[in-house]
């Protein structure tokens, strides 16, 4: 309906008035237009048409001849339409679309009888070609909205499809809506019990979102609907409220469900002031956005899950601390690369290995740096084995050569599901005199360990070896270190 307010529509109108008053000498003519809901408001006017009000003057109460899309002469006011302009008589033609009452073109006048069923025909003729004209002006106004909504549309799918942030992708959602379809958004997330729960909200006017966001949590609950339509849910606001909220909780509200995969995940309200009316456009508008707000809301959920996921368990392969080892002080830097979502190949252990006789303090600790190939389930399956094996066979006492020969063993006998491990791995000698600590170590197919020297000088302190995995019958040895 709003097409026909276009610069061409109303420059088109204005001309068909000055037309009307040249042709019929009358006082006043004007364009009424009806509205979705049937009211009739006034499209453009001139002489005494100008400035008056037409109250609730509706397609419903025009004549018969009006709805059978006839022109008619009215001498006096007792017709609706005259009454409704002020005027004594009248002279009206409808302006039809497709089938479609537009709207109506109307001559009027203060003198009683003064048109005749001539001018009636003369207007008609008019209203043909301002229906015409209207209706030219009315599809190249639905094409550049519909040109301005794809781009809109997409421009908002590459945007929601570029976060996997939950509460980020919400946010874009509300902040898309305003100002474009409405004063103000609110995003509700669905709960597995109970009312859904208030995620988001935006205002066009920022000093107005912390009364809209205390209006919408004292308000009834979003709706849970399957289907787009309005909500009173600011109606039932306590009294102090709404009164805080001021003119906001008087707002026209839609409500729009948030479906992906066949499941509601939440819902999208919006508003507009009472007195600025949703336009058909921003509902469909608004309709087609929920649905691919809720696929991008639902994907960057599962993502949040997997990522959770994946964290809990790359923690599982880490171990819960560091002991303390006499004489040295051991740190860790572990830093995962990529998004978080996939679980890594790397891993680290720092363990006790050896005690004497009786059950006294330690006498041994291992530690680990090791690497399995590839990321996700399947290496951190190879990760948990390589882990906890280190510790089992550490505890029968291996060498570190002996115990390296056995976990390849181990990873070969996986056959197919056995990844390649490249392992750094050593034991710490207990601190007996002054001059150090001793560390025999093996670096199988790992990035060589680093010695830092006093004088500032790095040198490898192991030579390289075959990584595990790859072949049976490889012969470890170890490399010794002297930290002093």
């Amino acid at each position: 309906d709003r097409l026909l307010r276009s610069p061409t529509a109303v420059e088109s109108m204005e001309d068909g008035v000055a037309g009307v008053r040249e042709l019929l000498g009358a006082e006043g003519a004007a364009v009424l237009l009806t509205e979705r809901d049937g009211r009739l408001i006034m499209g453009a006017s001139a002489g005494t048409a100008t400035d008056v009000s037409l109250g609730e003057l509706s397609v419903a109460g025009l004549g018969p001849a009006a709805r059978a899309g006839s022109a008619w002469v009215a001498s006096d006011a007792s017709d609706p339409t005259a009454a409704a302009l002020q005027a004594r008589s009248l002279a009206a033609a409808p302006l039809e679309s497709q089938g479609r009452l537009t709207g109506l073109l109307v001559a009027v006048s203060s003198v009683p009888g003064r048109f005749g069923e001539a001018d009636g025909v003369r207007l008609g003729r008019l209203a043909d070609e301002m229906s015409l004209s209207l209706e030219k002006a009315r599809v190249g106004e639905l094409e550049r909205s519909w040109r301005g909504w794809l781009s809109f549309v997409a421009e908002a799918s590459d945007l929601l499809a570029g976060t996997l942030d939950q509460e980020r992708t919400m946010a874009l959602v509300a902040q898309l809506v305003v100002p474009r379809l409405a004063t103000w958004c609110a995003v509700y997330n669905a709960a597995e019990s109970g009312p859904d729960r208030l995620a988001y909200v935006w205002h066009a006017d920022e000093t107005r979102a912390d009364g809209l966001r205390e209006l919408l949590e004292h308000a009834g609950a979003a709706p849970p609907m399957d289907s787009p339509g309005p909500w009173n849910g600011l109606a039932t606001a306590p009294a102090e409220v709404r009164a805080a909220a001021g003119d906001t909780a008087t707002d026209q509200v839609y409500a729009f469900p948030l479906i992906a995969r066949g499941r509601r995940i939440g819902t999208i309200v919006i508003g507009r002031p009472a007195g600025d009316r949703f336009p058909r456009s921003a509902i469909e508008l608004a309709e087609e956005l929920s649905r691919r707000a809720a696929l991008a809301v639902d994907n960057a959920r599962l993502f949040s899950a997997q990522t959770a996921m994946s964290s809990a368990l790359q923690r599982s392969l880490l171990p819960p601390g560091i002991p303390e080892i006499p004489g040295l002080e051991v740190a860790v830097v572990y830093e995962p690369a990529g998004e978080g979502s996939e679980v890594g190949g790397d891993f680290y252990d720092v363990f006790e290995s050896g005690r004497r006789p009786g059950g006294g303090p330690a006498t041994a600790w291992r530690f680990a740096i090791g690497d399995v190939c590839g990321t996700g389930p399947e290496a951190a399956a190879v990760t948990g084995l390589a882990r906890h094996a280190l510790r089992i066979l550490a505890a029968e006492d291996l060498s570190v050569p002996a115990l390296l020969t056995r976990l390849n063993r181990l990873i070969l006998g996986e056959g197919e599901r056995g990844r390649l491990l490249t392992l750094l791995h050593g034991e710490i000698a207990a601190r007996r005199r002054s001059d150090g600590v001793t560390i025999k170590l093996t670096s199988a197919g790992h990035p060589p360990p680093l010695l830092l020297s006093p004088d500032g000088s790095v040198r490898e302190a192991a030579a390289p070896q075959p990584l595990l995995g790859v072949f049976d019958g490889v012969e470890f040895h170890t490399d010794t270190v002297r930290l002093r």
